[in-house]
C-alpha cells in the first residue's frame, strides 16, 4: 500500500492520466465519427430523393403514375434503376413530347443535379442497374479488335458495321452512335432502352461493354481511315451491294452495247 501511495504522489502521474484521457478521447471521436458521415450521407440521399420526387410529380407522372407504377401512356419504372433514367433523361428522350412508335433524342431540359435527385427517386423504388463510374465506361484501356467482334455479333443487325444506325420495322429505328458519349453507350447496354435487348453484367461482363465502347470511339473518330477506300455511308453489305449492282453491272452493260457496236460496225466494212 506505501508502495501505491507512492506510485501515486508519483510527479508524472498527472502527466500519464492526462495522456490516457487524451487517448480514450481520441479512440471514442475515431469510433464514432463514421457514424456522424454516414448520417450525413444518408441524410443527403434522404434530401435528393425529396427533390426527385417533386420533379418527378411535374414532368414524369403524368404517363408513369403517381408512383412510378405505370400507366397506359407509360411503363413501369420500378426497378429500372438510376441508370436508366440518367440515360433517357440526359439525352432528351424523357419527357417525351409525344407518344410515338419511338422517342427520338432531343435537347435536354433538366441540370445534371436535377438528373441525379431524379435517378435518387426512381432508384429508390426498387433495385436496377447503378449509373456507371467513368472507370467502368472509359475506353482506353479496351481491347477494340475484341470490341469490333462482339459489336458486329450484337448490335450490327441493327446498328450497322461501325454504328451509322438503321430502320426497324412498324416506324422505329437503331439510332446512329456516332458522337454518342462512352457513358451513354454503357447506360444502353445496362438497361436496354426502347427496341434495345438489355445486357446486364451477367449477360456481357463490364469489361466486354469497356471494349465495345473503345471499338466505336475508334471506328467514329475523325482520324481513323478506313482501309477498304471508300466506306459508303458505313452502312454495310446492302449500300455496298447496291453500288455493284448499280455501277457494275451498268459498266457491264455499256460495254457489251460498245462490243456489239463496233462488232457490226466491222462486219459491214
Amino acid at each position: 500500500m506505501k508502495k501505491l501511495s507512492a506510485r501515486r504522489r508519483h510527479p508524472l502521474a498527472a502527466l500519464v492520466v492526462l495522456l490516457f484521457a487524451l487517448a480514450v478521447t481520441g479512440g471514442l471521436y475515431a469510433a464514432f465519427s463514421p457514424s456522424e458521415a454516414k448520417a450525413d450521407d444518408s441524410s443527403a440521399q434522404s434530401l435528393a430523393i425529396e427533390e426527385g420526387k417533386k420533379l418527378y410529380a411535374v414532368g414524369c407522372a403524368s404517363c408513369h403514375g403517381t408512383g412510378g407504377q405505370g400507366t397506359t401512356d407509360g411503363p413501369s419504372l420500378v426497378g429500372v434503376g438510376s441508370a436508366a433514367v440518367d440515360f433517357q433523361v440526359s439525352t432528351g428522350r424523357m419527357p417525351a413530347q409525344q407518344p410515338g412508335a419511338q422517342v427520338p433524342k432531343k435537347k435536354n431540359i433538366y441540370s445534371n443535379a436535377q438528373i441525379e435527385q431524379l435517378s435518387a427517386y426512381i432508384a429508390s423504388l426498387g433495385p436496377g442497374p447503378v449509373t456507371p463510374t467513368k472507370e467502368q465506361f472509359d475506353p482506353a484501356g479496351g481491347n477494340v479488335a475484341e470490341g469490333g467482334e462482339l459489336f458486329r455479333t450484337n448490335c450490327a443487325q441493327c446498328h450497322n458495321f461501325v454504328g451509322k444506325g438503321g430502320a426497324l420495322t412498324n416506324g422505329k429505328y437503331a439510332p446512329s452512335l456516332e458522337g454518342v458519349s462512352p457513358k451513354h453507350l454503357y447506360e444502353a447496354m445496362q438497361t436496354g432502352p426502347q427496341n434495345m435487348p438489355s445486357f446486364p453484367d451477367t449477360v456481357m461482363p463490364e469489361e466486354k461493354k469497356k471494349d465495345i465502347i473503345a471499338y466505336l470511339d475508334t471506328v467514329n473518330s475523325d482520324k481513323t481511315e478506313t482501309p477498304g477506300g471508300m466506306e459508303i455511308g458505313g452502312l454495310g453489305p446492302v449500300s455496298e451491294g447496291l453500288f455493284g449492282w448499280v455501277f457494275g453491272m451498268g459498266a457491264m452493260i455499256v460495254l457489251t452495247i460498245w462490243v456489239a457496236a463496233r462488232t457490226a460496225k466491222a462486219k459491214k466494212s
